[in-house]
């Protein structure tokens, strides 16, 4: 005999119902009936920004910090040392397999010197300042995500970055 299923325990049974639910709003009594207007807030983020670029165009960086940390990332991305895909997504050889301009360094030799600089820099930095600069320039990460994946409390992060900008612009010898 087909069980009879209410529409009271179908509610409860439906998960789906729940997540439909508005949540009371601060204020807000669950038993209003009267739907109240929600406050909404848009925000507009270009997503091929770096959290590097987004600083800078407001403001909150020097056009030194911001070509220090630029040029940190180029080694970074120079010396290939972020995880690849498994297809190679290099320029395709010139027809002939001839260069018009002989390089002054091969690849490889171009690679390595990037990550040595890049090694250099770092170890500039020190321990303290170089997991900073590493997650927001390297990594992507923004300040908030940094600070609380290092454990440090809200709004810190940007004063150390500036720092570790300073010092990174020191080591590139960037006049400023």
């Amino acid at each position: 005999m087909p069980s009879r299923i209410t529409k009271k325990d179908k509610s409860r049974s439906d998960p789906r119902l729940l997540a439909e639910r508005a949540l009371p709003q601060d204020g807000e009594n669950r038993n209003d009936r009267e739907p109240k207007p929600r406050r909404a807030r848009s925000v507009t983020v270009n997503l091929s920004e770096s959290p590097l670029g987004w600083l800078h165009a407001r403001g909150h960086l020097s056009d030194r910090q911001f070509d220090a940390g630029e040029k940190l990332r180029a080694d970074w991305e120079r010396a290939h040392l972020a995880p690849r895909v498994t297809m190679c997504w290099d320029v395709a050889p010139v027809a002939g397999g001839k260069r018009r301009i002989p390089a002054a360094l091969t690849e490889t030799e171009a690679q390595l010197a990037a990550k040595q600089r890049f090694t250099n820099a770092i170890d500039h930095l020190g321990s303290d300042l170089s997991d900073i600069a590493w997650r927001i320039i390297c990594g992507g990460e923004g300040t908030p995500v940094a600070e609380k994946n290092l454990g440090w409390p809200a709004r810190s992060g940007k004063l150390v970055l500036k720092i570790a900008l300073d010092r990174l612009g020191d080591f590139y010898r960037l006049t400023g």
